[in-house]
């Protein structure tokens, strides 16, 4: 039916006498919030709940098996402050998240620069660097412990080729060990950030890069004042992943080392592993937990403000 013309003014515009336009009520498109409750249950029951109680035990001196224990208070934190192995386990855990971050999205980026080229190869590249980086981290640990044992393919490689000067003790080296676990990960996972840097020089437009070609900007130019900006939420995706996964991380510590030689390469995560199934001490385990809860939550907020706001910056 068409409206008359009057019936399409505003309401302070139509004649005194014409009839009220019928409301048209609109149809509800968001769905009932109980829609919900089912999966919120169920997020609750297996991730709040057993993170509240984990942190009430963490001021117990719970061993993990007796049901009766004590509320000691705050006494499990203040001797995680006297204590050596949990102030290195921590300096570790740092220095691992900080050099995979660093090291891992140089190396990413370097790639990814090098097969967004026209080089005929570059898709077989991509495949072959990619491809560590599906392989489960156990998997990957056990097979480089192996290359870097004693008699393992790494120094067998530099005594065949006359560099046995070279030949170390890669895991077994209070030195070297850290830096060896450093090495593994970012072996498997530049390809993972090689993909994201990747999908971000793809979206740069290339007019823009033509304009600034024009201008007379060579290579470097180009990638600092164009390409640079334009990939700062790629940047943050992979800042974010590599420092949270380098701050969890555990599987490839613990298959390589066991946190060893001595405590040259122990993390949080491996010992609260060997404070909780070891010694027995799940109060002090879960207290450690709660610091790497908190470490984790300040470091990825902080991070990401700083990164938003360079976003911001750069659009």
């Amino acid at each position: 039916m068409t409206l008359a013309p009057y019936e399409q003014l505003p309401d302070h515009d139509r004649p005194p006498d014409a009839e009220p336009v019928p409301r048209v009520r609109r149809a509800r498109t968001t769905p009932p919030w109980w829609f919900a409750l089912p999966a919120l249950l169920l997020f609750a029951f297996v991730v709040l709940v057993p993170s509240v109680r984990g942190v009430y035990y963490a001021f117990t001196d719970w061993d993990g098996l007796d049901p009766h224990f004590s509320f000691v208070g705050l006494d499990n934190f203040s001797d995680m402050l006297s204590d050596p192995d949990a102030q290195q386990a921590i300096w570790h855990t740092l220095l691992i998240a900080v050099s995979i971050t660093v090291v891992q999205n140089a190396l990413g980026l370097l790639l990814a620069l090098g097969v967004n080229t026209a080089i005929k190869s570059r898709n077989v590249l991509r495949v072959f660097l990619f491809a560590p980086a599906v392989i489960t981290p156990i998997v990957t640990a056990y097979l480089w412990r192996n290359l870097l044992g004693p008699d393992g393919a790494v120094n067998s490689l530099l005594g065949a080729v006359g560099l046995d000067g070279w030949r170390q003790d890669w895991l077994g080296s209070p030195q070297l060990a850290l830096w060896a676990v450093v090495g593994v990960i970012v072996w498997q996972f530049a390809g993972y950030s090689m993909v994201i840097f990747l999908a971000g020089l793809q979206s740069v437009p290339k007019e823009v890069h033509e304009a600034a070609a024009i201008d007379g900007a060579g290579a470097v130019r180009r990638f600092w004042s164009v390409t640079r900006p334009l990939l700062a939420p790629a940047l943050t995706i992979n800042l974010m992943l590599s420092i949270i996964g380098g701050i969890k991380l555990f599987d490839q510590v613990y298959a390589l080392t066991g946190g060893g030689p001595g405590h040259a390469t122990d993390t949080i995560s491996t010992l609260i592993y060997k404070d909780a199934f070891t010694l027995g001490e799940f109060g002090y385990s879960i207290a450690l937990a709660v610091v790497l809860t908190i470490i984790v939550a300040v470091v990825s907020t902080g991070q990401y403000v700083v990164l938003s706001r360079n976003e911001r910056a750069a659009s």
